[in-house]
């Protein structure tokens, strides 16, 4: 097919590489190259004010925590996921976007090293998340975290890790979150929506990656069975009221696109404040190409969001 990208964007696909044929193709090699990309990417930000940035332990899953260094009163918190379709990414590679989430909106950040698929399937990756959130509400008070304030972000695959994060704290009784950031996020493992079907060939992802991505945390014929719980699959959840605020977002040309729509109707229709964005000409991970007018509203959108949504 051939898609109307946006211009800015357009210009860059010949320097994009292609990870995904890697993934389909040599797991741990694209792994190492997309650790290597991302951690260029990141080298230059430079934050405004003075952050602690510490590796610790939330129990027995590793986590990352960000904090303006200058104590002030009580901050929000926010449990950051990251994405990389279930089966990549590691809290060093998002590092760079983290930072400037801390950095500018003076909060604190935890972000939690889950475990991958497929050596580690679902459901290890979202408990990983699950404990991750636990203990940050359970140390607000040493991390000056308000409890009132703390809220889950994740994007593509960790932003359906962030919406299988909130259904479980909603069900379990666990801790009351003033948002869920809800970025691109990948949702239905049943792949039937008309973006997912017909978005076989897109920049960035597409539908094989989808699939392989599903297979890998569910495990093989696993996906679209009537066996896939609704934390795994978000999508599937026919409840989703006493959720707390929602942002939701979708790229233009996205497989994940139809997905995260129907997810943010149907929280609205559920009566939960939700604000859905949609970006016109753009594409799964286009955000990495900073330059673009279209990803610099992006990202003010999502600084905006966020402190709106976590009241910093």
């Amino acid at each position: 097919m051939t898609y109307a990208l946006d211009p800015e964007l357009a210009t860059w696909l010949d320097m994009i590489p292609d990870i995904g044929a890697g993934i389909l193709n040599d797991l741990p090699a694209a792994r190492a190259r997309a650790k290597e990309m991302l951690s260029k990417r990141g080298a230059d930000y430079r934050p405004t004010r003075e952050l602690t940035i510490e590796d610790t332990m939330a129990g027995d899953v590793p986590v990352r925590v960000y904090a303006p260094a200058e104590r002030d009163g009580l901050r929000p918190g926010l449990l950051y996921i990251h994405g990389g379709g279930f089966i990549m990414g590691s809290v060093g590679e998002f590092d760079a976007g983290v930072q400037e989430y801390a950095d500018r909106l003076n909060i604190v950040v935890v972000s939690v090293d889950y475990r991958l698929a497929p050596e580690h399937p679902y459901p290890a990756p979202l408990e990983d998340c699950y404990t991750a959130l636990t203990w940050l509400a359970d140390k607000a008070s040493d991390l000056g975290v308000d409890p009132e304030r703390i809220g889950v972000a994740g994007m593509s695959a960790g932003g359906g890790l962030a919406a299988g994060v909130t259904l479980l704290s909603r069900d379990r009784g666990g801790p009351a979150l003033c948002l869920q950031y809800l970025g691109i996020p990948e949702l239905d493992d049943r792949l039937d929506t008309p973006s997912m079907r017909d978005y076989v060939d897109t920049p960035g992802f597409k539908r094989p990656l989808a699939v392989f991505s599903w297979d890998a945390y569910l495990g093989k014929g696993v996906r679209g069975t009537a066996d896939v719980p609704i934390y795994a699959a978000p999508a599937r959840a026919t409840d989703l009221t006493g959720l707390p605020p929602t942002v939701v977002t979708a790229c233009q040309y996205d497989p994940l696109r139809d997905e995260a729509i129907d997810y943010a109707q149907r929280l609205m229709h559920a009566g939960v404040l939700t604000e859905l964005r949609h970006y016109a000409g753009t594409f799964h991970g286009s955000a990495k190409i900073r330059d673009a007018a279209v990803t610099k509203r992006q990202l003010a959108d999502t600084i905006e969001d966020l402190r709106r949504g976590l009241r910093a």
